[in-house]
C-alpha cells in the first residue's frame, strides 16, 4: 500500500530555513576525496495537513548504487521518492541530484522556485517507475516507450521508434511492440513502463514498490529486469518489500518509520543482523507475510 501523497503543492513558500543558502554536511556515508553523490538529500521534511510525513531524512546515493528503502507503509518512502522527483515540494531541507538544488534556484543569497518549466526540465534526467503502470492505454507498447523522447526532448519519431525497440528488446518484450497494455499482462506493463523511464536516458531511476500490483508469479520478470539494470551500473533508489532484491541488489538498505531513518546500512547488516527493535520487528513480519504467501501458493499447486 502507498504512503499517503498529493499532488505537487503549490505554495510560493521556500521551505522553512530557506531564506538564505546552506552547504550541504556530509554525512556518515559522504566519501573524502570522491565525486559528491548523485543524490543528496539534507533534512528533507514534509507534511500534509498538518501530519509530518518526512521528519528530516539524510540521505547520500552514489553514482551506479542501487538504495533500497525499507518500512511500513505510512513511513514516508514513497512521499520522499515523489520530493526527488518534485511531484511533491518540500516544506524544509535540502535535495541535491547531480549537483542542482532540486526545486529552488539561489539569488543574492536567498532561495526562490523554479518556474514550470524549469521543474520539467529537472525532471526530465529522473526515470520514475510507479505501482501502477500508467501506460497510455491508447497506444502500443512501442508508442507508449517512444512518446516521451519525441514530446519532451524533440527526438526525431523514426530514432525514437528505433531506441524504442531496442528498448523493448532489453526489458524481454521484443515480440509486444505493437501490443495495447490491455493485452499485456501485468508484469509486460510494468516492464514496458521500465522501457518508457529509460527511453528518457535518465541519470537516475526512482521504483515505487514497482511489484507490488503485480500477482506473485509476475514478480520475478520485473525484479529480473532491475537486477540488469543494477548490474549496468544504474542509480536506482528503489522502495521495495521484496527482501530478496534489496539483501541480493542493493549496495545499501534504508529502514524508515513514521517519517524518520531509523536504521541504514549495508543490506547483510540492516536485514541479517538489525539493531533496531522497530527494524526487527517489520522484518519478523515480512518473513511471516512470505511464508504464509509460500504456503498458500503450495496449497493452491496441490489442489
Amino acid at each position: 500500500m502507498s504512503d499517503t501523497t498529493t499532488n505537487r503543492s503549490t505554495t510560493n513558500q521556500p521551505p522553512a530555513g530557506a531564506g538564505t543558502t546552506a552547504q550541504a554536511q556530509p554525512n556518515e556515508r559522504s566519501r573524502t576525496g570522491e565525486e559528491q553523490p548523485l543524490v543528496r538529500a539534507l533534512n528533507v521534511m514534509k507534511s500534509f495537513h498538518g501530519n509530518e510525513v518526512l521528519k528530516g531524512i539524510d540521505l547520500d546515493v552514489h553514482r551506479g548504487e542501487v538504495v533500497c528503502l525499507l518500512g511500513p507503509s505510512g513511513s514516508g518512502k514513497t512521499t520522499f521518492l515523489r520530493c526527488i522527483n518534485q511531484l511533491e515540494q518540500i516544506d524544509g531541507g535540502r535535495i541535491w541530484v547531480d549537483g542542482d538544488l532540486v526545486g529552488f534556484r539561489e539569488q543574492g543569497g536567498h532561495l526562490h522556485h523554479l518556474t514550470d518549466k524549469q521543474v520539467a526540465a529537472q525532471r526530465r534526467d529522473i526515470g520514475m517507475v510507479f505501482q501502477r503502470f500508467n501506460l497510455f492505454p491508447h497506444m502500443t507498447a512501442l508508442d507508449n516507450v517512444a512518446e516521451a523522447p519525441v514530446q519532451v526532448k524533440g527526438v526525431g519519431k523514426k530514432e525514437a521508434r528505433a531506441k524504442a525497440r531496442e528498448l523493448l528488446e532489453q526489458v524481454g518484450l521484443g515480440d509486444k511492440p505493437s501490443a495495447y497494455p490491455a493485452q499485456l499482462s501485468g508484469g509486460q506493463q510494468q516492464r514496458v513502463a521500465i522501457a518508457r523511464a529509460l527511453a528518457m536516458e535518465p541519470k537516475l531511476m526512482l521504483f515505487d514498490e514497482p511489484t507490488s500490483a503485480l500477482d506473485p508469479e509476475l514478480v520475478g520478470e520485473v525484479l529480473r529486469v532491475m537486477r540488469e539494470l543494477a548490474q549496468q551500473g544504474m542509480t536506482m533508489i528503489v522502495v521495495t518489500h521484496e527482501m530478496g532484491f534489496a539483501r541480493d541488489v542493493a549496495d545499501h538498505v534504508v529502514f524508515m518509520d513514521a517519517g524518520v531513518v531509523v536504521e541504514e546500512g549495508k543490506p547483510r547488516d540492516v536485514i541479517t543482523n538489525p539493531q533496531h527493535e522497530r527494524t526487527r520487528s517489520f522484518l519478523q513480519r515480512m518473513r511471516s507475510e512470505d511464508e504464509e504467501a509460500a504456503s498458500d501458493a503450495e496449497a493452491n499447486r496441490d489442489a
